[in-house]
């Protein structure tokens, strides 16, 4: 099957599309962009900059990805977006390339970004995400990977969310968010484990428990926090997620959420 593109479409002819890109009506996509086969870019999007989407992915109507930076600093260098396979992408959602020259923001495979999500430069994202919407990343935002992210949530520049957390909607995160948490509020604190994710995901059920041990010592002992991480690593990490923890929280330079 070959590529289609719509006729009132403005693609221009220097820009790279594979097999059985679909472009709809109105879309726009720039030269420099490259777009990976089997990708739908539908009605009114814009793909714009140095742009790269992977394998089947879906850009719905309105979207705008690889637009310049909404970056003071931002003076016109050479900076580019990265999106890899299978992404969902929806209804005017906006994602902007790095700021400094070179810089990238990369989004990996299989995430799913609901309409009107922001994702500001140089962010990274890894597989399997969930962004509902409205969700607002701010610049050189970090989620890892298999994160669920409440509509209306924000979150400050330099953040980290680790892998298998959730934030609850209309959260506010100003600090990192560790690996198999939930949190929610103003400012986003931690409330436990993410107990639904972590068992639909299939974690063996003793690990379960180890990592409830672990938040219990970390973040509801009252335990000085430097404490709370040695009596953790002490006790509990022979458990590969636990290592995984406290490995996120020592790298952490935003601080991590309380709970």
């Amino acid at each position: 099957m070959s590529t289609q593109i719509h006729s009132t479409a403005m693609v221009n002819p220097k820009a790279h599309l594979d097999e059985n890109v679909k472009v709809g009506p109105y879309a726009i996509i720039a030269d420099k962009v490259k777009i990976g086969a089997g990708t739908s870019i539908d009605s009114f999007a814009q793909v714009l900059g140095y742009t790269e989407i992977g394998k089947d992915c879906h850009i719905f109507p309105y979207a705008v990805v690889g637009n310049v930076p909404q970056d003071l600093k931002y003076k016109g260098e050479r900076s580019f977006l990265i999106i890899g396979d299978g992404n969902r992408i929806r209804e005017f959602v906006t994602i902007n390339p790095g700021t400094e020259k070179d810089s990238k923001t990369i989004i990996g495979n299989n995430n799913f970004i609901m309409a009107y999500s922001h994702i500001a430069h140089d962010c990274s994202l890894g597989n399997d995400n969930v962004l509902a919407n409205n969700t607002t990343l701010a610049g050189y935002v970090k989620i890892e990977n298999k994160v669920v992210i409440g509509g209306l949530v924000a979150v400050h520049q330099f953040c980290r969310l680790g892998s298998f957390s959730m934030a609850g909607g209309c959260s506010k995160v100003v600090q990192d968010i560790p690996p198999y948490s939930i949190c929610d509020g103003h400012p986003a604190k931690i409330y436990g484990l993410n107990l639904e994710g972590l068992r639909r995901a299939n974690f063996p059920t003793q690990t379960i428990k180890i990592l409830r041990k672990a938040f219990k010592i970390l973040f509801f002992q009252k335990h000085v926090f430097g404490k709370a991480q040695k009596l953790v690593a002490k006790s509990l990490a022979h458990c590969e997620e636990v290592k995984n923890l406290l490995q996120f929280i020592s790298s952490s330079k935003r601080g991590i959420s309380k709970g």
